[in-house]
């Protein structure tokens, strides 16, 4: 049996204990419909529902269906428009067909009665996916049933996970010599779109591309078309998808030279810093704990590095490493970049409570083996933050100076996919993916 045969039978396997659990006789998940700009025609990119790529790897397919019932093949009802203003999916084909009962419909109404199944239905998607007598009633037991095990990923999910990473990898390569080579944020991303074979609307999520200062801002959201008169750091944000499942990866550059040995010094740091980090994804570990790791880590370079005169223990009490790392270590990777049950202590839905002081910690769960985390560290010079260090009891011990000669830079980010194992040490999908170029 192939990964995707064996990914869709543990599939069916969850969802059945999750109806018979929940009283439920039969499944329904909606993949979405497009929505337009208000007083426009000109539709959003769309974003299929991820319990319907969950099962298909089709992710430009709105208006279809999947009906799932115990003891049956997954009937998948697909849209197929005779649409002369767009082009229409392409006729079923790849391994999926074999393993499903498929209905080609024309018109996105003709779904509702190839969905009727005898008892109660449970119906994934969003209310406005809803047909005549098919509404979407999200029960939150049932979901939480499907989204607890969704951390730990399965073979074939891993497949596509890898594969996401070797589309990446290149692609950050392209970007790194369009920086290098003194380009734009806008056409270091084009070059990143070129290598890595897609267009904006087949990115997992927007890339940041930022230059200097830009570097700073935890989610810069735009790309300046102008080159800056001065070129130092380059910071990108950036993934790919294949088959509905992303890569998340996140580097930080600079050209190299006498101008930036402060700041490679700090960049070196951080590098030895999040391979480290990675090294503790293990099953059993708390994910909250490599969190915190990370801050003593943070603490100890800013440290090392003359930036902060206080003992790392002093930095933790007086929080100063959130200062210069306000976000969480990373997040579950998968079906979404920031995938669901981060916070998930068991199938119920209770909470995994974040760490006193880590309000913006993504993942607070223990590790499974099949979880894909990122681990993430960064530190930064954001102004608005620095302005809260001046005005505390700690700002005697800051080297500002240095602050300013490093704040030029933005900041720095590293980031990796990472596969937690059961035994031995974890597998670096991003790593591999530049190790194989």
């Amino acid at each position: 049996m192939n990964t995707y045969a064996q990914h869709l039978t543990l599939l069916q396997q969850r969802s059945e204990n999750a109806l018979a659990r929940c009283g439920f006789d039969a499944l329904l998940i909606a993949s979405g419909i497009e929505k337009y700009a208000f007083l426009d025609d000109r539709p959003y990119l769309f974003q299929p529902n991820p319990h319907f790529k969950h099962w298909l790897p089709l992710v430009n397919h709105p208006n279809s269906w999947l009906l799932l019932r115990p003891g049956h093949k997954p009937r998948v009802v697909y849209y197929q428009p005779d649409d002369y203003w767009h082009v229409p999916p392409s006729a079923p084909t790849g391994e999926w067909v074999e393993h499903v009962e498929l209905i080609v419909i024309s018109r996105a109404e003709d779904a509702a009665a190839h969905l009727k199944a005898p008892g109660r239905l449970a119906i994934i998607g969003e209310a406005d996916a809803a047909l005549d007598g098919v509404v979407p009633n999200n029960p939150a037991d049932l979901l939480n049933l499907l989204h607890y095990p969704r951390a730990c990923k399965s073979e074939y999910e891993l497949e596509q996970m890898r594969a996401a990473s070797r589309r990446a990898a290149p692609a950050h390569l392209a970007a790194r010599d369009a920086f290098l080579a003194g380009a734009s944020e806008a056409e270091i991303h084009r070059a990143y779109l070129i290598a890595a074979g897609h267009t904006d609307r087949d990115l997992p999520y927007g890339n940041i591309v930022a230059l200097n200062e830009h570097c700073a801002v935890l989610h810069y959201q735009y790309q300046d078309v102008q080159r800056p008169a001065e070129s130092l750091s380059f910071l990108i944000d950036a993934g790919a998808q294949v088959n509905g499942y992303a890569s998340d990866i996140t580097r930080t550059w600079t050209h190299g030279n006498a101008a930036s040995a402060e700041f490679d010094a700090l960049l070196a740091a951080m590098e030895s810093a999040q391979l480290a980090l990675v090294d503790e994804v293990r099953a059993g570990v708390d994910y909250r704990e490599i969190h915190l790791s990370t801050h003593r880590r943070i603490a100890a370079i800013l440290q090392a590095q003359g930036i902060v005169k206080m003992s790392v223990e002093a930095q933790i009490a007086e929080r100063v490493t959130s200062i210069f790392m306000p976000h969480g270590t990373g997040h579950l990777l998968g079906l979404q970049v920031h995938d669901v049950g981060g916070f998930m202590a068991d199938e119920s839905g209770a909470l995994a409570p974040k760490p006193e002081g880590h309000p913006y910690l993504r993942l607070t769960r223990t590790l499974q083996p099949g979880m894909v985390v990122t681990i993430e560290p960064g530190l930064y010079f954001i102004p608005t933050l620095l302005r809260q260090l001046r005005a505390s009891s700690a700002s005697a011990s800051v080297d500002w100076a240095l602050v300013e000669r490093l704040s030029r830079f933005g900041g720095i980010r590293i980031e990796d996919d990472v596969v937690c194992r059961a035994e031995g040490g974890p597998e670096n999908m991003t790593r591999d993916a530049f190790a194989g170029l």
